[in-house]
Order: structure tokens, then C-alpha cells, then sequence
């Protein structure tokens, strides 16, 4: 039985938290994960706190274990969300695409615990003085929003900058992801695309087919002009964005391009238009499994890995 400081300070039984990725991870795939044994997590995206209550509503409906929420910072309703989280006592928040200083004595203040997705060493160690609980140091070997250095590289450097548990993300979809994470220094993962295809996962069956005959060379990063880059599945929306970005299209035309587009994967599955983030394990991931197989496969194969890590030791 795998355990770290991650299982204490979450409440949760594996030290696995399901990545908040947006029109994907709702309440039902929050309380399903938990349920697992995992932390289950909420993504608000770009939605009112309307929304988020609903789906936090569901979650509670479907699980009396832990669970967290997701807080994109470049959202417009993100005071909103902030509030809420607080209200709500959600007992983890996670945030991405930005700095959650802002937001951190309010969400301390409630009792939530604070773990920020990281993409520098120098980021973990401002929101470490903030009060964090943890980070997550996530490589650009992840689906959506991604920053420049890898996983491999990332992970050790922000575990030595920081005295809080690491978590690493980016990558990771068996238990070698696991058993490598440990060995760079986290104390628990963080896991994306491999819960998209989870049964318990009510994404559009034309993103997990994407997910599920990708290869390992199948995902392309766009945005990079904006600021923003992010990791998707080459179809004829992202080969098309690649393109513009390297011609004189105005940048405000160019943002205009995607707006709308993971919607379109996400909910509708349009594979001419849609954008289906993920991450480049993708290749890796061939079945569709619930969420409990998935967590159970998946730390099995790492306590075998780890168990027998000593053979390499002579």
C-alpha cells in the first residue's frame, strides 16, 4: 500500500489527484474518483458560480469523501468562484493558468486547503510564503494550459526549492508514472488524460475515441504566440491554429479562432472544429476502465515497480 503525506493532508486513500480539466471533470467524475480513493476535483473553467454550486451539489450527492475544485485565474468570473469556494468549505483547491496570490488568505481563512499548479520553481516558492499546503509541479508534457519545462526536469527542482509535498503532473498514466514520480521527489500525482476516458467520464465517446487511438507523436502545442500555449490532439482545428499563428493574422483575430473550441470537442464532438486537449500520454492510454480500475491498476504497477526498485542496487 502506497502512502504519503498527501493522504493525510487530503484525507484520501491513494496519493492521486484527477486533474480539473474544463467540460470534463464535473461533479459526477469528482465523486466518482473520490470514491475511488483519489481526489476527485471539480474544474469551474469559465463558468459563473452558478455552475460550480451545481456541480459541487452533485458531488456531494455522490460522495461523502474529499474532493477539490479547480480554479482557472484567467476566467472572468474567478472573484466569483473564489467566494464560493470559500462558502462551500470545499475542502481543496486547485489553481492553473496563473497566480493565485490574490485569492490566498480568503481561501486560507475558510479552512480550504490551497495546492496551486506550479510551472517554476520560483512560483512554488511565492505561494509555498502564502500558505500553500502543497504544489502541483506540472510539466508541459500535460493536455491544456503547459509551461516549457518537463515533468522530469521540474519535479526535483521544485521539491528541493520548497519544504511542502510535491505533486507531480504531466505524463504519468501507469504505475511507472507513479513509481518515477516518487524517485524525483513528489509525494503523490496528479492525472489528466487517462480519467478522460474513464467511464464515469461524461465527455463527448468522439474525445475519448481521439484519446484512445492516439499514438505517441499525436498531440501538438498551440498559443504559443498569445502567451498561452496548450497541448492538444492534432486534428484539422489545431493543424489550422498552427498555421495562423505564423502568418500576419492580428492577435485578437487569432484568439477569436479558438474561442468556443473545446466546447465543441468537449460536448459536441466536432472533430473538424473542436479542440480535445491532452497530454502526450495519451498514446499510453487504450482502454476505457472506471475509475476504481484505473486507481487500482495503476498503483498495484507501482508498488510492484518500487518493491523491486532494489534490483538495480548491487
Amino acid at each position: 500500500m502506497i502512502n504519503s503525506s498527501i493522504c493525510n493532508l487530503a484525507g484520501i486513500k491513494y496519493p492521486i489527484f484527477q486533474g480539473g480539466m474544463a467540460h470534463i471533470a464535473d461533479g459526477k467524475l469528482a465523486a466518482a474518483v473520490s470514491n475511488a480513493g483519489g481526489l476527485g476535483i471539480i474544474s469551474a473553467m469559465s463558468r459563473d458560480g452558478s455552475y460550480l454550486k451545481e456541480q459541487i451539489d452533485i458531488a456531494r450527492s455522490l460522495t461523502d469523501k474529499p474532493f477539490g475544485v479547480n480554479v482557472m485565474l484567467m476566467s472572468p468570473y474567478t472573484d466569483e468562484v473564489a467566494q464560493l469556494i470559500a462558502v462551500e468549505k470545499v475542502p481543496v483547491v486547485t489553481t492553473g493558468a496563473g497566480n493565485p496570490s490574490k485569492y490566498m488568505e480568503l481561501w486560507n481563512n475558510a479552512g480550504v486547503k490551497v495546492i496551486p499548479v506550479v510551472a517554476s520553481s520560483a512560483l512554488a516558492k511565492l505561494v509555498e510564503r502564502l500558505g500553500a499546503c502543497a504544489v502541483i509541479a506540472e510539466g508541459g508534457e500535460s493536455g491544456g494550459h503547459v509551461g516549457d519545462l518537463t515533468t522530469m526536469a521540474l519535479v526535483p527542482q521544485v521539491a528541493d526549492a520548497v519544504k511542502i509535498p510535491v505533486i507531480a503532473a504531466g505524463g504519468i498514466a501507469d504505475g511507472r508514472g507513479i513509481a518515477a514520480s516518487f524517485m524525483l521527489g513528489a509525494a503523490g500525482v496528479q492525472v489528466g488524460t487517462r480519467f478522460l476516458v474513464a467511464k464515469e467520464c461524461g465527455v463527448h465517446q468522439n474525445y475519448k475515441d481521439k484519446i484512445l487511438k492516439a499514438t505517441d507523436r499525436s498531440t501538438i502545442v498551440t498559443g504559443k504566440r498569445l502567451g498561452h500555449p496548450v497541448r492538444s490532439i492534432k486534428t484539422p482545428f489545431s493543424r489550422n491554429y498552427a498555421k495562423a499563428e505564423y502568418t500576419q493574422i492580428p492577435d485578437d483575430e487569432l484568439e477569436n479562432l479558438a474561442v468556443g473550441a473545446l466546447r465543441l470537442a468537449a460536448v459536441e464532438g466536432d472533430e473538424q472544429k473542436g479542440c480535445f486537449l491532452a497530454g502526450q500520454i495519451a498514446g499510453m492510454v487504450n482502454k476505457e476502465q472506471t475509475a476504481k480500475e484505473i486507481i487500482d491498476e495503476m498503483f498495484q504497477e507501482a508498488e510492484t515497480i518500487l518493491n523491486g526498485a532494489a534490483k538495480w542496487v548491487k
